[in-house]
């Protein structure tokens, strides 16, 4: 299982770096579980820490070598998701709690965005809670041409953030679009010309560790909170959603993806 993601603390910022060279930094299922294990670190060291002890006040989420991030990768499929039990289990037990580590994270998140930044890359983005982009950057979720939905615990933040009708249109078209369409959309909180990125993300990291660290803790708290919330999905639910998994449509979708060719959807 390639790819790392590494937790690195400079002063009062903790950075976070997706990295897996020759694949976009294409997230695999141990890059999710490290993201999980790694904010949750994060968030206990703030619960702990005496304000004197200075822990950090943001963090910034970006991905290595000029790219954010490429989705899930796509080559673990036939291993991590090599029937309906395990492709339940990779969703909601390793890219879900993930995402909801990032979400419920403590501390003012930044995600700066360069590259691709598409499927499981835009579903951490989704999560952060502001997104600075590079103009060249690019977005989407195409993975109807994989043959399978968006998981109830991965949709979450996307649909939060981008509401209902643009949501679909990322879903249904499984287009990629430009960072000034993901602007309009509202998946993004600035977007900035290429060779601007660094300096708008430090600006942006300046004014986050400028406030009081307590009000920022305290208003992400209450913004969930008040937030709306939809029922968890029921059991027959989540069954009904999972039951892709033995589709042919499915199937066809991975296998084209791996042998680089179009894929033949049916509907079944």
């Amino acid at each position: 299982m390639g790819g790392t993601v590494t937790f690195a603390r400079e002063g009062l910022v903790a950075t976070v770096t997706l990295s897996h060279p020759g694949k976009l930094n294409a997230i695999s299922a141990g890059m999710w579980q490290a993201l999980a294990t790694g904010f949750a670190a994060l968030a206990a060291e703030v619960a702990a820490a005496d304000p004197a002890a200075r822990p950090p006040r943001c963090v910034v989420v970006r991905g290595a070598d000029g790219n954010f991030a490429a989705g899930a990768d796509i080559a673990e499929f036939p291993v991590v998701r090599g029937d309906e039990a395990a492709v339940r289990r990779y969703h909601t037990e390793i890219i879900a709690p993930a995402l909801r580590a990032i979400a419920e994270c403590p501390l003012p998140t930044l995600a700066a965005i360069e590259g691709v930044c598409v499927g499981g890359g835009l579903e951490i983005a989704c999560n952060c809670d502001l997104r600075v982009a590079a103009a060249g950057s690019r977005f989407g979720v195409p993975i109807n041409r994989l043959g399978f939905p968006m998981a109830p615990g991965e949709l979450q933040g996307l649909l939060a953030l981008a509401g209902r009708a643009v949501t679909l249109e990322i879903l249904l078209e499984g287009r990629v679009f430009d960072a000034a369409e993901a602007a309009a959309k509202g998946l993004l909180t600035r977007v900035v010309p290429e060779a601007a990125l660094d300096e708008e993300v430090s600006a942006t990291v300046q004014r986050l560790c400028a406030g009081a660290p307590l009000a920022a803790r305290i208003n992400k708290a209450t913004i969930r909170r008040l937030s709306p919330v939809p029922a968890p999905l029921t059991a027959a639910e989540l069954d009904a959603h999972f039951a892709y998994a033995t589709s042919r449509d499915h199937a066809e979708g991975v296998a084209a993806f791996l042998a680089h060719r179009p894929p033949d959807f049916t509907g079944e």
